[in-house]
């Protein structure tokens, strides 16, 4: 059993050894000075009699648990203590050596002390009477229940106690915070008062010996004379030859960074005592010791995108405890570790007196090492030709080239941005094919940002069409001229005119007309006017006076990036200023790599490129957005650390606005029906088409029914992607792009089907009648017959019969009806029969007579209609 000295008891309960040896004396318990050592048992005896005021109760209990009896061993126990009580001795004297017997007494007169090792167990005693010992078991019965209801009572007396005590507690604790408050507002005042008063004093002009100043806000903070508990003092002296040590008093120094962080000075411990000292009493009374407060050293502080908590404390020379403290006042809950973005950790900085210096991003150390200096030379213009789809802007560009490449396209359409560099009469231009589709929007507008001139093809047959409209908002909204190419103006239907007036109403007028606009009649078949137009094209490209620095790192833009087996990403990139050259570290938004590899258009290996010159670049560690600004970096580590951080950032951003459209869709369909999904998994061969797809996807749907991609990529069908579809049974498309072997072997497996497609609009028509499928269907009503009523005749048998002439279609005996009065629908319901003169009859033909029984209504009159309809469901599309 766990025993412990009369020392250790006394520092618990808070007396003098010499106390607790008389109360174990007093309660039986061999004890005789404070090293003696007591039992548990003894120890809770002494506690209960201490908290009581002198009521002790003492509970003894069972130490030790005897092994669990046998089914004969219990047996056999309780035929002795049967035996037992037939002879009155169930209380009488029995030894145990095992368990201890519980002994409780209440009141202040002696307890009977508990047992001690090797001694006999106690016993309850109670008084006999002449009923023998069943009747002494109940006394002592009643007597332990009576016990143990004043312990109960005494326990919630005390539990009230102590929530009183608790109470007070708090109540001071309270107190003393205000206290606290007032008393750092007090010192801020004082020292704010102080800084003032020294810059005022520094400003005016003294001599170079000076005078110890008299003026009560020119000398230093006084030093309070502290005295601490126990009836001595220090001098000044004496603390400042201690070389600033801490006093027994234990206070801290108070300077303007703890002042502005809301700290106080610790009070000391009194001597030989183990209680804290009041720290708000300490002050006022002006107890303990301080050393004279230092001055407040105001810091610079760097900081950039971010920072860590433990980082910013030490650049401000504070403890990380503190600056977390100051951060939870302000509502900000982090940890050591976490980082804090710019705008908290300038607001922290500042408010603990301290200066902010913005370090450069990433992004600023980039644009600095890559500043364009250096000699401008002219370079060649970058012409993108856009227009309606089937206007010829490919086949006007292949006569240009003398190439193809409009007969090889899948469906006639162009479908990814094309770049060429071309040598003409007229100089050296490049030109950006963008396709014509609706779907292709972005590619349109990525081709107008990055463009110096954006030659408008218009078919002279066609004239203004929708996508011929939005190439020319991209052109004013890119703030870049237009030259007009009327194209087909071989055709017999052609109507060059036409062609300049639409425009014109689209702001876009004809020099001939008076505007800026150069209009050339051209035909991609004949040949026609081509000459024309690239004069027109330099001539724009001369008053636009278009220079580059050679002499200088590469930059430009993401033309558009796929993925190729052997090859991996394969990025075209043009080059709008400076020179790009192999082994160059690049980077396009969150991608970077080293250029191991430079083709131009003819598939021509190159080791640099410059100014306005298109190529294909191999080496990144992916493939980047179209329409992405790259640049050289001048290393890769930092490449690496600006790619990571922009895919953190943009991470960021995607994930917030995942959430906020979620739950603008859930309030969307708040209290409607659930919406049925279509899961997508989406693969393309190049970056341009995957994004004009999954935007066409996130188009197609309404209320009812929409897209889901769950995921997209550039590349081939993998493993990995029908995995994922066979997981949430969603669909696999393929655009210009098929299944590996192992994904063709899971797929038969499973037998699911993929779907490829070459043309967009294909893939676009498929999916909206998938999702036309999942529509529910819509149920509409078809009239089939109408009756006019032309008498009323009462049966005995079947009631009120109305006899009718079928005016319209079929009446039906099984079909629902409604009855018309005045054109208004009285009634809707069945029909209870059909007769024709005596006989029942399933249907009635148009222009014959019969009887018609309405089914639970008799108020049909002469003259009223019966119309006789059914529901059909009708499937729907979008």
């Amino acid at each position: 059993m766990p025993t412990r000295t009369v020392a250790q008891l006394a520092t618990s309960f808070k007396k003098s050894p010499e106390e607790v040896v008389a109360l174990a004396t007093e309660l039986g318990f061999e004890c005789s000075s404070s090293e003696s050592e007591l039992e548990l048992d003894a120890v809770k005896t002494l506690k209960a009699h201490i908290d009581g005021s002198g009521k002790v109760a003492q509970v003894v209990r069972k130490t030790t648990q005897p092994p669990r009896a046998t089914p004969e061993q219990q047996i056999q126990r309780k035929q002795n203590a049967s035996s037992r009580v037939s002879r009155g001795q169930l209380y009488g004297d029995r030894r145990t050596s095992s368990a201890a017997t519980v002994v409780v007494k209440t009141g202040p007169g002696p307890v009977t002390a508990p047992p001690t090792r090797g001694a006999e167990t106690p016993v309850i005693t109670a008084k006999t009477t002449p009923t023998g010992g069943l009747a002494r078991a109940k006394e002592a019965s009643s007597e332990l229940k009576r016990q143990a209801a004043e312990i109960r009572e005494e326990q919630a007396k005390r539990r009230e106690a102590e929530k009183r005590d608790q109470e007070e507690k708090e109540r001071r604790l309270q107190a003393r915070k205000e206290v606290e408050q007032r008393k750092r507002d007090a010192i801020e005042a004082k020292r704010r008062e102080a800084e003032q008063r020294a810059t005022e004093a520094a400003k005016s002009t003294q001599p170079a010996t000076q005078r110890p100043a008299t003026d009560k806000a020119a000398k230093p903070a006084k030093q309070k004379e502290t005295t601490g508990r126990g009836n001595w003092q220090r001098s000044q002296d004496n603390r400042t030859n201690r070389n600033g040590r801490r006093g027994s008093g234990g206070l801290r120094e108070i300077t303007k960074g703890d002042d502005e962080r809301g700290r106080i000075p610790r009070v000391g411990r009194r001597r030989g005592g183990s209680r804290p000292l009041d720290r708000v009493a300490e002050l006022e009374q002006g107890g303990g010791f301080q050393r004279p407060a230092a001055a407040f050293v105001q810091r610079e502080v760097e900081l950039g995108e971010s920072i860590a908590v433990g980082a910013l404390a030490q650049a401000m020379s504070i403890k990380a405890a503190e600056l977390i403290m100051k951060l939870m006042e302000q509502g900000v809950m982090v940890t050591i570790n976490e980082v804090l973005d710019r705008d908290t950790a300038t607001l922290i900085v500042e408010e603990l007196g301290h200066k902010v210096k913005l370090a450069a991003t990433q992004e600023e150390q980039l644009i600095e090492a890559t500043k364009v200096e250096g000699e401008e030379f002219a370079r060649s213009p970058v012409v993108t030709v856009m227009g309606h789809v089937d206007h010829g802007k490919t086949s006007l560009l292949d006569y240009i080239r003398q190439t193809r490449v409009a007969a090889g396209e899948a469906g006639g359409i162009t479908q990814h941005i094309g770049a060429y560099h071309l040598t003409t009469s007229h100089g050296e231009i490049t030109f950006l094919d963008t396709p014509g589709h609706a779907a292709f929007s972005a590619m349109r507008a990525r081709g107008a940002n990055s463009t110096d001139i954006v030659v408008l093809v218009c078919a002279a047959n066609d004239g203004v069409m929708p996508q011929t409209e939005e190439a020319v908002n991209h052109a004013k909204a890119a703030n870049v001229p237009l030259v007009v190419a009327v194209n087909k103006i071989d055709l017999e239907s052609a109507d060059p005119q036409r062609v300049r007036t639409e425009l014109a109403g689209l702001e876009v007028v004809a020099e001939e007309f008076g505007g800026t606009t150069q209009f050339i009649n051209v035909s991609a078949e004949t040949g026609e006017g081509i000459d024309e137009l690239l004069e027109a094209i330099s001539t724009q490209a001369e008053i636009m006076e278009l220079n580059a620095v050679p002499e200088t790192s590469g930059r430009g833009l993401v033309i558009e990036s796929k993925l190729e087996r052997g090859r991996g990403p394969v990025v075209s990139l043009l080059v709008q200023n400076g020179t790009l050259k192999q082994g160059d570290v690049v980077i396009a938004g969150e991608n970077y790599g080293k250029v191991r590899s430079i083709i131009d258009d003819q598939g021509r290996k190159l080791k640099d490129a410059g100014p306005s010159i298109p190529v294909e670049v191999l080496g990144f560690n992916g493939t980047p957005e179209a329409g992405e600004a790259f640049s050289v970096s001048p290393d890769e580590r930092q490449a690496r650390q600006l790619a990571d951080e922009r895919a953190h950032e943009n991470q960021s951003q995607q994930q917030q606005l995942q959430q906020r459209a979620r739950m603008d869709d859930m309030f969307k369909h708040l209290g409607k029906g659930e919406k049925r999904v279509l899961n997508v998994i989406l693969k393309a061969d190049v970056r341009g088409s995957l994004e004009a797809i999954n935007h066409a996807f996130s188009e197609i749907g309404n209320d009812e029914v929409a897209v889901q991609v769950l995921g997209l990529g550039i590349g081939g069908i993998n493993e990995s992607d029908v995995n994922m579809a066979l997981t949430y049974d969603a669909m696999v498309f393929g655009f210009n792009v098929r299944a590996d072997k192992p994904a063709k072997v899971l797929l038969d497996r499973n037998r699911m089907e993929v779907r490829y497609y070459r043309v967009i609009y294909e893939l676009l028509d498929d999916v909206k009648a998938l999702l036309s499928g999942m529509l529910m269907p819509e149920e509409r009503e078809e009239i089939v017959g109408t009756a006019e009523v032309r008498e009323v005749f009462s049966s005995p048998r079947f009631g009120q019969v109305a006899g009718c002439l079928v005016i319209e279609g079929t009446v039906f005996r099984n079909k629902r009806i409604r009855v018309l009065r005045d054109h208004t629908v009285i009634y809707e319901g069945e029909l209870e029969s059909l007769r024709r003169f005596k006989d029942d009859v399933q249907e009635v033909n148009n222009g014959i007579e019969c009887g018609i029984g309405v089914r639970n209504y008799n108020d049909v009159r002469s003259g009223d209609l019966i119309e006789v309809y059914e529901t059909r469901e009708v499937a729907r599309a979008l």
